[in-house]
C-alpha cells in the first residue's frame, strides 16, 4: 500500500513539475531569469544570402542567448510569413515590402491579410538596381517608355518594385515591352541585346550584374531625390540608398537609388524577454556577425528601425527605446 501511495505521489509531483516547466517556457522567465526556448528560423534557398546570413546569425544568437536556434531553408519572404502564421517557425528573414503587403493583404497577398508576426529589426539593404544597355540611349528611368524591359520573375517582389518605381515616372507595364526574367536570365538577355534594361533588387554588387559588366557596357539608372521622395511617401517601406562608385565595371560614380530591407520578423507568440534578448544580442554582436558574413557590416540600431511599416514586437521596441533608436 505504501509503495502504491509513493508511486501516486511521484506521478503527481512529476505532473506538477511538467506544468511548471510548461508555464516557464510560455512565459520565457523564471525567478532566476530568461528560460532558453526553441526558436526555428526561416531563411531562403540554401544557396542564397538569406540562408547564409541567417545561419551565421543563428549560431551567434544561440551562443549569446542560450536559445536553441535551428535554421530552415525555405522559399523566402512570402513563404516565411506563411510559416510564422502556421506556427511552423518563430523567427524569419523577409523583405520589408513583402511584410507590408502581408499586413495589409495586398499585392503578393491579394486579399490574404496576415498579422501573426511583428518586426524585430531591419538587417541590410536589398538595392533597387535598374540596369540599362549603354548603347540603347537610356539615361533616365523616364527613357524606359517604349523599351524592352525585364521586371523580374512573374509575381516576384522585384516585379512589384519595378511597377512602383515606373509608376513614379508616369510609366505603366503597358508602356514597355515587359518581360519576366530572373536576374541571371535578364543579364543574359541584355548581353545579347534582346532587352534594353532590367530591374534587379538585391544586395549590391550583385553577381549577375558584375559578370554582365565585364564584357558589356552598362549603366545603372538613378532614382533622383524628387522621384524617391514621391515613392517613399506612397510606399514607406523604401529608403534612399546609394550604389557605391566602382561597384560595377564602368560605373565610376555613386548612383542614387532606393532600397528595401532584409528584415527579421518574429511570431507574436514569442515573449517580450525572448525577443528583447534576441534584438539586443543581434545589434551588439555586429563585429562577430560581420566576421561570419559581410552583410553584418550594415547592422546598426538606427538602420534597424527605419523603413519599417508594421509594428515592432514589444521586446524589440523595449530594446530600441532603451538605446534611443526609437524615441
Amino acid at each position: 500500500m505504501k509503495a502504491v501511495k509513493f508511486a501516486f505521489v511521484s506521478v503527481l509531483l512529476l505532473a506538477t513539475m511538467n506544468v511548471w516547466a510548461s508555464g516557464a517556457a510560455q512565459s520565457g522567465t523564471t525567478s532566476s531569469g530568461p528560460v532558453p526556448v526553441r526558436i526555428r528560423m526561416a531563411t531562403g534557398g540554401s544557396t542564397g544570402t538569406y540562408y547564409a546570413f541567417g545561419s551565421a546569425v543563428g549560431q551567434i544568437l544561440q551562443e549569446k542567448t542560450g536559445n536553441a536556434i535551428t535554421i530552415q531553408s525555405t522559399g523566402a519572404s512570402k513563404a516565411n510569413i506563411q510559416l510564422i502564421a502556421a506556427d511552423e517557425v518563430e523567427l524569419a528573414i523577409v523583405q520589408n515590402d513583402v511584410m507590408d503587403y502581408a499586413y495589409r493583404g495586398v499585392d503578393l497577398f491579394n486579399g490574404e491579410v496576415i498579422q501573426d508576426f511583428q518586426a524585430m529589426a531591419a538587417l541590410y539593404a536589398e538595392t533597387c538596381q535598374v540596369v540599362a544597355n549603354s548603347a540603347a540611349g537610356i539615361t533616365s528611368i523616364a527613357d524606359l517608355k517604349g523599351k524592352n524591359v525585364s521586371v523580374g520573375d512573374a509575381g516576384s517582389g522585384t516585379e512589384f518594385n519595378a511597377r512602383q518605381i515606373l509608376e513614379a515616372y508616369g510609366i505603366t507595364f503597358d508602356d514597355i515591352g515587359k518581360q519576366n526574367l530572373s536576374f541571371g536570365a535578364s543579364a543574359d538577355a541584355l548581353r545579347d541585346n534582346k532587352i534594353d534594361a532590367f530591374f534587379c533588387v538585391a544586395g549590391a554588387p550583385t553577381t549577375a550584374i558584375v559578370d554582365l559588366a565585364i564584357g558589356k557596357s552598362i549603366s545603372i539608372l538613378e532614382i533622383d531625390d524628387e522621384h524617391a521622395a514621391a515613392i517613399i511617401a506612397k510606399y514607406p517601406f523604401y529608403t534612399q540608398f546609394p550604389i557605391p562608385a566602382g561597384s560595377y565595371n564602368g560605373v565610376s560614380a555613386e548612383v542614387k537609388t532606393l532600397a528595401i530591407k532584409a528584415t527579421f520578423i518574429v511570431s507574436k507568440k514569442l515573449t517580450e524577454d525572448t525577443v528583447y534578448q534576441l534584438t539586443k544580442n543581434l545589434i551588439e554582436s555586429k563585429d562577430e556577425i560581420t566576421a561570419a558574413h559581410a552583410k553584418g557590416a550594415e547592422l546598426s540600431a538606427d538602420y534597424a528601425v527605419s523603413g519599417i511599416s508594421v509594428p515592432f514586437h514589444p521586446g524589440a521596441e523595449k530594446y530600441f527605446r532603451e538605446i534611443g533608436a526609437i524615441k
